[in-house]
């Protein structure tokens, strides 16, 4: 195999390792395989080539490799190995149960002092809820402003002086 020949094929291989760099978690250790394919590489076509191989190769890679990349993983994604499906409300996945929807404007009293989380007793029921910062006793009468997430957010219900 001639050097030409394989400093395309270390090219090549460098950009592999690139995209699988991406797909596995690996530190940068296979980052610094990539550019020990891609130095020794540029290394054959430098010192076995030419000095204007060299920098049409430099240039290439400069332009190229980008693009390749961005295809690689446009190919991987459209590959077995991703994920086809997203998961979403139309499809009945929710990430709260549907009874957590029914406190919103309720009213009850904190079972725990807030800080800002806590337990608060909604309807005869002990949940857990959170305030949006701030600290409210235990005992207090509390009301739902929110339902985010798994979050049921209170705030203190104010009683008008008169």
């Amino acid at each position: 195999m001639n050097a030409l020949t394989l400093a395309i094929l270390l090219q090549l291989a460098g950009v592999v390792v690139i995209i699988a760099e991406i797909i596995i978690p690996s530190g940068g250790l296979i980052s610094i395989i990539a550019i020990v394919l891609f130095g020794y590489s540029l290394f054959l076509v430098f010192h076995d080539i030419s000095m204007a191989t060299g920098i049409v190769f430099i240039t290439a890679d400069v332009i190229l490799i980008p693009i390749l990349i961005l295809v690689g993983l446009r190919l991987l994604a459209k590959s077995p190995a991703m994920l086809k499906r997203e998961l979403s409300r139309e499809e009945g996945v929710t990430s709260q149960p549907a009874t957590l929807a029914e406190f919103l404007g309720k009213e009850g009293t904190a079972a725990s002092d807030l800080r800002p989380a806590g337990r608060a007793e909604i309807d005869g029921k002990r949940i857990d809820v959170v305030s949006r910062g701030e600290y409210i006793d235990n005992g207090t009468a509390i009301v739902v402003v929110a339902v985010t997430g798994n979050q049921i957010i209170v705030r203190p219900k104010y009683t008008p002086k008169g």
